[in-house]
């Protein structure tokens, strides 16, 4: 098997999967946002979905580790197909209201976050098979994110107006599915037998060491405070806040898959070359400026009501900024976490980064129903410019620098 067939099979499973949930997060709200007229009942569902999420995230990070990352994903994307499956299923049978559908989110919550955080877990794999740098590694998974965000986002509205919102999510079912099977076939078997630890311990001890590294670490411990601040509003922008404001201007739902996806495509060349020179550009500049152009730029022009190739301008240069924070941020974590813990202390990051998410559509829906969707979007552009700022205040940030990578 050549070397770097691992790190192509992972970030085509991750373009697939990550691509499919682009399609669903802008599916379920659309379909919540039309057939309501609510934006809190809109941000309900994603609470539904994004509660559960997080917990099953923080909780499967010791499975991880015991069974393998490359056995969690495959499971997790063929369980999750199901799912997603179900929603449709119901839509069909004329069951499907917003109280069947809070449930069925809830369980895709559930499903999903396993196979999202294994799949971060086999990066310090696949850069040691294929004797690539860390920044390269994340950078590639970066720019694969990305593109399945501006591939889901564009191919969504499209799929949505064709079929509505509930069939169109036959196609995030698919995709689970693919994605699942692109890891069985690509990704080394012997990444399937997880290292058996010294001494044996329980599930408990286990999460308690992980949460320890975690807490213990002032670097890690500052980026997951910051970035759950920062999902917070991300959330309640993409939930809530882009379809009602797309909604009102009196544009048609593939305009919430245009305007999505215009910032993904500037965040595919941000992380491409992330991926390329990023070894060599300074790490805590670049993620500064990267929150700030890609969540206050973007909702101030956005509640200012700018014409749309203004806005599209902004969104582009917000997504080539944004490009360079994940690839920034995996190159840190995995620099930073010992190798026989990567999955549990990784689940946890990602758990706790996204532990306020589940509050960013109530959070939305509120807001927009008390003062409107302009002054809401104006607010929340405020409090982002603040959260991003902080790395150039809190004095844990400044250790951000690179260290060789922790032996397996």
């Amino acid at each position: 098997m050549s070397r770097h067939i691992p790190l192509i099979a992972l970030s085509t499973a991750s373009v697939i999967s990550i691509g499919g949930t682009r399609l669903s997060t802008i599916a379920i709200p659309w379909l919540v946002l039309t057939t309501t007229g609510s934006p809190v009942l809109t941000g309900l569902v994603g609470f539904a979905e994004m509660l559960p999420y997080v917990l099953a995230k923080a909780l499967g990070g010791p499975l991880i580790d015991r069974l393998s990352a490359r056995r969690i994903c495959i499971w997790s994307d063929a369980l999750s197909t199901m799912a997603v499956v179900l929603v449709p299923v119901l839509f069909w049978l004329g069951l499907l209201s917003l109280w069947t559908l809070l449930p069925a989110v809830a369980l895709i919550g559930v499903l999903r976050a396993p196979s999202d955080a294994a799949k971060q877990a086999l990066v310090p794999d696949i850069a040691r098979i294929g004797a690539v740098s860390l920044e390269r590694v994340t950078g590639v998974m970066g720019a694969s994110d990305r593109l399945a965000g501006t591939l889901g986002a564009a191919s969504a509205g499209a799929l949505i107006a064709l079929l509505g919102p509930a069939p169109a999510l036959l196609a995030n079912a698919a995709a689970f599915g693919l994605s699942g099977l692109v890891v069985a076939l690509g990704v080394p078997r012997h990444l399937a037998t997880a290292p058996k630890p010294d001494v044996a311990t329980s599930y408990r001890a286990e999460f308690v060491d992980g949460w320890r590294v975690l807490s213990q670490d002032p670097v890690l411990r500052s980026l997951v405070i910051m970035i759950a601040i920062t999902n917070l509003f991300d959330q309640a922008y993409a939930m809530v806040m882009l379809p009602v404001w797309v909604q009102s201007a009196g544009l048609d739902v593939s305009w919430v898959g245009i305007l999505l996806a215009t910032f993904s495509a500037g965040a595919i060349a941000g992380a491409g070359i992330a991926a390329a020179i990023g070894e060599r550009l300074p790490r805590l500049l670049l993620y500064t400026l990267g929150f700030i152009c890609a969540g206050p730029l973007a909702f101030t022009v956005f509640a200012l009501n700018l014409p749309l190739p203004a806005i599209l301008s902004a969104l582009v240069i917000g997504g080539l900024s944004a490009g360079f924070i994940n690839p920034i941020l995996g190159a840190i974590l995995f620099e930073r976490i010992p190798g026989p813990m990567v999955g549990r202390v990784t689940a946890l990051v990602g758990a706790v980064a996204w532990a306020l998410m589940p509050f960013g559509g109530l959070y939305a829906g509120l807001l927009i129903d008390q003062w409107g969707i302009a002054a809401a979007l104006g607010v929340s552009a405020s409090l982002y410019l603040l959260a991003a700022l902080s790395p150039l205040i809190v004095p844990s940030f400044r250790q951000m620098q690179r260290r060789p990578l922790p032996q397996a």
